[in-house]
């Protein structure tokens, strides 16, 4: 009998294939780390230097509001970004292009509005964009997750920029330590001696405070965090754009192809009740809304706001049906793809008749009681859902390979027409214009809008003109923001007000918020309920 071996078999350093592996061994790597194109080299030193201008510029800048200052701060790293990507070898495709572009133009909208809801849409999309421009994805699971993708290299990021530092703090005769304390005296010396000139004079005093952020004690906590985080983000963004995980390499399973018959009657059973309710909806158009009112007892308010949700809905469960249909299709040869083409595409072109029969309906909802910020959103989505329609169709014509990119550059430039359209001040337009038109006029609605709608406010008679701003106005005076985190349409507003007294109390107001009680085409209704506006 052979003796046992006094050495276990797992410490002889036989091959991995000749021994048991230890349950205590390394983890198997995660998905984001199989899916990384490559392993990131040292870290570049103008990506550091771009890192460090981030948390600088958003621990001096964010903490007074939002502006100018997301744009600001996002150029540097946007910077460092683009430095580790050419470092690593990867070269500036179109559609990164298009990526990075737009999520800068996306910051644009802060800078140019004073609402809140148009420019957090724009905030999100941008840095959804920027995500994708550092992925590169093209499929619809690879679109989706690229724009989330960023998060994911968070924790690598910052191990990945303090490595480097260490390096470079080390190696190198300490060059690093040595700029870091050149630039810290630097920053001692320019605190003291513009201390001492902005006591000497008043107007060098002015400049300097126009110039600078006025940092305080109290919120120092606030502004560290802020530094932090623009540190992360830009260490995350660089060394995503140096290894990008490729998303596209996530399998899925395509699925189940089904029968011609299976497949294609309830899809043809459904255009026809499509074309049917569109049959009725084309007999209304024609005949008039008149005839509508005549047969149902309907006021115009009261029709559009029977069809214009479920019209919405419909339009959304379309568009679920479609993905569904193209994931069972059949994928038999030259008569599966024209049947599937057919039959698609004519429940597109019935669909998009739904999409504008809505915005029909809600064009009349808003003639009878006024724009809002519900229904000029819900009115952008539906109009948003006809664009995918219409780029579905494209792509049974010209291939499916560019539709996700293509349904997310819609998204992202639907935002930005968004916040470029100014939704408060359209609101104020209409709602002034509808009263020149002899409409009632909900004025406590009104004044709740941000200082975008000032332009229009401001050609109300008085007393609606003083009861409308007072209250922006108010908000304009409390406030004292600098240029970097002052919107223009905020800029515009101080400019129009900034000479003006109202004269009247608040109480001179009470009587004047009549609402609009749905003066529809000169005649009245008792008509007050709303159900798209929780305000």
């Amino acid at each position: 009998m052979p003796e046992p071996p006094e050495i276990p078999a797992y410490a002889t350093g036989r091959p991995h294939g000749q021994m048991q592996q230890s349950p205590w061994g390394k983890p198997p790597p995660s998905v984001t780390t199989r899916l990384r194109a490559v392993k990131p080299g040292p870290v570049h030193t103008g990506a550091l230097w771009a890192a460090l201008a981030t948390a600088l510029l958003s621990m001096a800048l964010l903490g007074d509001g939002i502006g100018l200052n997301l744009l600001i701060v996002a150029l540097p790293a946007s910077a460092g970004a683009y430095v580790c990507a050419r470092a690593a070898g990867r070269k500036l495709r179109p559609w990164t292009a298009v990526w990075g572009i737009g999520g800068l133009a996306l910051l644009a909208v802060p800078a140019l509005r004073d609402a809140g809801w148009p420019t957090f849409l724009a905030m999100v999309s941008a840095l959804a964009l920027g995500s994708l421009a550092l992925h590169g994805s093209r499929s619809w699971l690879g679109v989706f997750l690229g724009s989330l993708g960023v998060f994911t290299s968070v924790l690598e990021g910052l191990r990945w920029g303090a490595r480097g530092v260490r390096e470079r703090m080390s190696g190198s005769r300490g060059r690093f330590g040595v700029v870091f304390r050149s630039v810290a005296v630097a920053v001692v010396l320019v605190i003291v001696f513009g201390a001492l000139f902005a006591s000497a004079d008043a107007a060098f005093a002015d400049l300097l405070g126009s110039l600078t952020p006025d940092v305080s004690v109290g919120d120092g906590p606030w502004r560290i965090f802020l530094g932090l985080l623009g540190l992360v983000g830009a260490l995350a963004a660089a060394y995503t754009a140096a290894a990008p995980v490729r998303w596209d390499g996530l399998p899925v399973r395509p699925g189940k192809a089904r029968g011609r018959l299976e497949w294609a009657l309830p899809l043809i059973v459904l255009n026809l009740l499509f074309a049917a309710f569109l049959t009725i909806q084309l007999t209304v158009l024609l005949g008039g809304y008149d005839k509508v009112m005549a047969e149902t007892d309907l006021s115009y308010s009261e029709y559009a706001r029977q069809g214009f949700w479920q019209l919405l809905w419909a339009t959304v469960l379309t568009l679920g049906v479609i993905a569904l249909a193209l994931r069972w299709a059949p994928r038999g040869g030259t008569r599966d793809r024209t049947l599937v083409r057919c039959v698609l595409g004519t429940l597109c072109l019935l669909t998009l008749v739904v999409v504008a029969s809505a915005l029909r309906r809600m064009d009349l909802y808003v003639d009878a009681y006024g724009l809002t910020r519900l229904r000029i959103s819900v009115a952008a989505v539906e109009l948003w859902l006809g664009v995918i329609l219409v780029l579905i169709m494209a792509a049974g014509v010209f291939g499916p390979r560019l539709l996700p990119r293509a349904v997310a550059a819609s998204a992202a430039a639907g935002v930005l027409a968004f916040g470029l359209i100014s939704p408060d001040g359209l609101i104020a337009e209409q709602n002034v214009q509808r009263y020149r038109n002899d409409h009632a006029i909900d004025i406590e609605y009104l004044k709740g809008l941000s200082a975008d709608a000032v332009p229009a406010l401001d050609t109300l008679p008085e007393p609606l003109r003083s009861c409308a701003l007072q209250d922006i106005r108010r908000e304009l005076q409390n406030s004292d923001e600098p240029w970097y985190a002052t919107s223009w349409g905020e800029a515009r507003a101080r400019d129009i007000l900034a000479d003006w007294d109202p004269g009247f109390r608040a109480s001179d107001c009470r009587g004047l918020s009549t609402g609009d009680s749905g003066d529809e085409r000169g005649g009245g209704t008792d008509d007050v309920y709303d159900p798209y506006d929780p305000y």
